[in-house]
């Protein structure tokens, strides 16, 4: 019997164990360590941030769903992992040992990297649904009393898509509650140019969103270095392509949201051969680790090197579709593993994504989602905006049933030529 642990119940992590589950034989154990036993579906964090969502319609108890699957839950959450023990220590001083890992931990938001940055501080974030329900409160008391906006993302970050959609969620409700005339918006990012994305772009992103920025009167700094936030105030050197700093910025602020930088957890941060300098997890093309064979990661945890050099650094996002990808991989390559055999699967890194703002959107299909690209296509409208109310429905859906694909999911994608998996490679020797 082989005892598989998943690290992290997130969105990556979550659906790791319900797909290991109904992968691997029922003699095989999984179980999942977190913190905490409620999953939060994290996309849905900047409507929680202007009070069009509440905590319970995002969350969801994953007691009774494990337990129905069959699968062990340690929410005590980990202090540290000591792989050539094939050991977690757990926070309560207990330790549960496994067979193989997978590492789905999400990021540490490293707030503490800016001086004023994060929400004990002087800006407010969407990472986390509490980080959201506080974000609500900062933004009811800026259309009691209207003032200067500030959204974006700082150096080093690689999420810029919620931070897109929350600046134009708040336009949209600065315009319900009649105040948008008193509030000057601005837009900070690390980015090269508006839709990067750290993607270099993906179709004509660059256009799409500048076009709505322009046509929301939210006015734009790129290739911005946060230097330091102050309770009234953003500090921001803007840099140049050779690195120098081009311009200094000072731009007023009531309220800020700006995305931090991630970096990996200290549960794993500094593992020798398991780790790169962030602290990010270092995986092959199988989602394996090349030092510790036994552990593979998934989702935000995964050392993916920049698309390209930019003056300011970015980072790569992990899309949802694509952190799926990265699971089917890894639990057939686990799969096999158990039974004997080289892994040989790998992900397709295809990214499908959503970019709700409010009352209308934007999305976009890469395939893969590092270029050079098979498909690079890109669309805006209004049809985004129900889109993307259909697929936090659908997602919410499947993590209460305890599913990790159901068979129309499977069918859509399909048809529409998106596949989780590239070809299965195939040995001499392989009896498969």
């Amino acid at each position: 019997m082989a005892h598989v642990i998943v690290l992290g119940a997130g969105l990556g992590g979550t659906i790791m164990a319900y797909e290991l589950r109904e992968k691997l034989a029922k003699e095989h154990k999984v179980s999942v360590v977190s913190q905490g036993t409620k999953y939060h579906f994290v996309p849905s964090n900047p409507w929680v941030g202007v009070g069009w969502r509440d905590r319970a319609a995002v969350e969801v108890d994953l007691v009774p769903v494990l337990a129905k699957r069959d699968i062990g839950l340690h929410s005590q959450g980990a202090k540290r992992l000591h792989p050539t023990e094939k050991r977690i220590e757990l926070n309560d001083g207990t330790s549960v040992n496994y067979d193989y890992l997978v590492i789905a931990t999400g990021p540490d938001l490293a707030f503490d990297e800016i001086e004023g940055l994060g929400p004990n501080a002087n800006t407010q974030s969407v990472c986390h649904v509490d980080h959201a329900l506080q974000t609500k409160e900062a933004v009811d008391a800026i259309i009691a009393e209207p003032g200067p906006v500030v959204v974006g993302a700082v150096q080093g970050a690689s999420c810029f898509g919620p931070a897109y959609e929350f600046a134009f969620i708040l336009d949209k409700a600065f315009r319900d509650a009649k105040v948008r005339d008193r509030v000057p918006m601005t837009f900070i990012t690390s980015e090269p140019y508006v839709g990067h994305l750290g993607l270099d772009g993906v179709g004509d992103t660059k256009g799409l969103l500048e076009s709505e920025l322009r046509e929301h009167h939210i006015k734009w700094i790129c290739n911005a270095r946060v230097d330091k936030v102050e309770p009234d105030r953003i500090f921001v050197s803007e840099m140049a392509e050779d690195g120098s700093v081009k311009q200094v910025h000072e731009v007023p602020q009531k309220f800020t949201m700006m995305l931090p930088a991630f970096r990996g957890v200290p549960a794993v941060f500094g593992i020798e051969g398991l780790t790169n300098p962030r602290g990010f997890i270092l995986a092959d093309k199988h989602q394996q680790n090349p030092k510790f064979p036994e552990i593979f990661s998934i989702g935000v945890c995964v050392a993916i090197p920049p698309v390209g050099k930019t003056p300011v650094p970015v980072g790569v996002p992990k899309t949802g579709f694509m952190i799926e990808s990265m699971v089917t991989a890894t639990t057939h390559n686990i799969d096999r593993l158990i039974s004997g055999k080289k892994p040989n699967a790998q992900g397709t890194w295809n990214a499908v994504c959503l970019a709700d703002f409010g009352d209308s959107g934007i999305a976009f299909v890469a395939q893969p989602q590092i270029p050079p690209r098979n498909v690079n296509w890109s669309s805006a409208g209004k049809w985004v905006h129900a889109a993307k109310i259909g697929f936090e429905k659908y997602f919410l859906h499947k993590i209460r049933a305890g599913k990790s694909e159901t068979s129309y999911e499977r069918l859509a994608l399909h048809l529409l030529g998106i596949e989780k998996l590239k070809a299965i490679e195939v040995s001499p020797d392989d009896t498969n």
